[in-house]
């Protein structure tokens, strides 16, 4: 199978590339069920890209019913090492404004039905995520946000809250009071699950409201406007993002390994007696740890 090593996740507002040379869809099976819809594979300015719709095509798919697993699982069998993620946010500081790119560091977890590890049924791992993102990805993202004209904000607290329901304006303002920076729906299961994949990932958020502790309700109505002006802004910061990452990779040769210890962060994560895996635990997970495991 041919290796895209660049994938990028498209959120709300985002369900294509613009630029992006389609070269097929690819459906992908995995232990854990569907992605979220095809893989469209394809070149932007001759750099190979996997992308897939994070909720589907025609948004069908809410934040608690995306399969988070499957969705990362299938970047993996296509080879991707680097994750571009892309999502509207809603901001929680006032300097913050709509339309603004924030590029965060950190996650805060408010999420509660949501499977968030590969791990489990006789194999036991424990990843750090201390620093979530790649912070070398986050600062090409950064980079190609301020490239490309963006009011962007490097560092940042991400919560990731359950939905489908915005927040309460109790919740608002408690979250305001702890500090975080932006909140969303869906990236920290992505951020956990890539560490776990060992691939780099960082999110490109997009800001499209001021939560309910401002003075004015978060309606869908309004998103929306600010969806659309956000995804032309996004399209471009991302195009800018794929040039400079395929770019430094061909630069240090096409076999140089990721510039980051997100490529080895199973290294020391695997606590399990080996001879005490189950055999079909070992097959589900061979992707992502039969380096770890083959031989042993």
């Amino acid at each position: 199978m041919d290796r895209y090593l660049i994938g990028v996740i498209g959120g709300s507002g985002l369900y294509g590339m613009a630029g992006l040379e389609i070269g097929e869809e690819r459906r992908l099976e995995t232990p854990f069920g569907e992605p979220s819809d095809a893989y469209v594979l394809g070149e932007i300015d001759g750099h190979r890209v996997a992308f897939l719709a994070r909720h589907g095509r025609g948004h069908r798919l809410l934040p608690s019913e995306l399969n988070f697993r499957a969705n990362i699982y299938g970047f993996k069998l296509l080879g991707v090492e680097r994750i571009l993620s892309v999502s509207a946010v809603g901001s929680m500081k006032i300097e913050y404004e709509p339309t603004h790119v924030v590029v965060p560091d950190q996650f805060y977890d408010r999420t509660r039905h949501r499977p968030d590890t590969f791990f489990g049924d006789g194999l036991a791992a424990h990843v750090s995520m201390a620093d979530p993102v790649c912070p070398a990805l986050k600062n090409v993202l950064a980079d190609a946000a301020d490239a490309a004209g963006a009011t962007c904000h490097r560092d940042g607290t991400y919560l990731c809250m359950e939905g489908p329901q915005f927040s309460t304006r109790a919740e608002s303002n408690i979250y305001r009071g702890w500090g975080v920076d932006v909140i969303g729906m869906t990236n920290l299961q992505e951020a956990k699950l890539a560490r776990e994949a060992e691939i780099c990932y960082a999110t490109l958020a997009m800001v499209t409201d001021y939560d309910c502790w401002h003075e004015e309700d978060v309606t869908v109505e309004a998103i929306v406007h600010v969806l659309h002006q956000n995804a032309e802004m996004a399209q471009q910061v991302v195009h800018r993002a794929v040039v400079a990452l395929d770019g430094g990779r061909r630069e240090r040769g096409p076999e140089a390994p990721q510039p980051c210890p997100c490529a080895t962060a199973l290294a020391a994560a695997l606590i399990t007696d080996r001879k005490a895996i189950p055999a079909a635990t070992r097959e589900r997970l061979r992707p992502l740890v039969g380096k770890y495991l083959d031989g042993a």
